[in-house]
């Protein structure tokens, strides 16, 4: 059973939502545009909320599965938490695109609510805090990814927990490499901002 639901939650993890619905809606490879991201928030510089939202959801909604599969197939603790990890490397590395996909924010969301509701809401408060100061949402997501596992201590889970938090955080923040050499030069591009078809930032 563990293997299987490893397995599972990599696939699910590596199903490209941004992807689809960039070639739906907007028939264009959203990986060629913008920041290059699959993710929500350049769905949402490129082609608006009416497919951003679908493609957060979907991305929230893929981590939970993940974790909940590997509950409901009766896996330990650290199977869940190895599941969990995996639908974040799915997204983060999906198979079906070849290896280059998101950056796991929105995924690390939605696999942190059924781990844990009240760490989940503490990092994104936060992080939310951080984006409506700044306007930076990978500032946002960074910051968030970075204070996981002192939440997780904070609230008093163990040692295998803290890992689990550890790896998460550092699975993102390397993500994120890009938009930190971006921040730091000053052009990345702020939340909001709108960014035509063609465009790169």
């Amino acid at each position: 059973m563990a293997f299987l639901a490893i397995a599972a939650a990599y696939l699910l993890g590596s199903i490209p939502f941004g992807y689809l619905f960039a070639r739906l809606v907007g028939r264009l490879d959203i990986r060629s545009h913008g920041s290059g991201n699959i993710g929500a928030t350049n769905v949402l510089r490129l082609l608006g909320w009416s497919a951003a939202l679908p493609v957060l959801l979907l991305d929230l909604a893929k981590g939970s599965a993940a974790v909940l599969l590997a509950r409901h197939l009766g896996c330990s603790s650290a199977v869940v938490l190895a599941a969990a990890l995996a639908v974040l490397l799915g997204h983060c590395y999906p198979l079906f695109l070849r290896f280059k996909g998101g950056k796991g924010a929105a995924t690390g969301i939605g696999l942190l609510i059924p781990i844990s509701g009240k760490v989940c809401l503490a990092v994104v408060l936060l992080a939310v805090v951080v984006i409506a100061l700044t306007r930076y949402v990978s500032l946002g997501s960074l910051v968030g990814a970075f204070s996981l596992p002192f939440f997780l201590l904070f609230f008093g889970y163990d040692s295998l927990h803290l890992f689990f938090g550890a790896l998460m955080a550092l699975l993102i923040i390397f993500r994120h490499r890009e938009n930190i050499s971006r921040l730091l030069s000053g052009t990345e591009a702020r939340f909001g901002q709108k960014i035509s078809p063609g465009g790169r930032e």
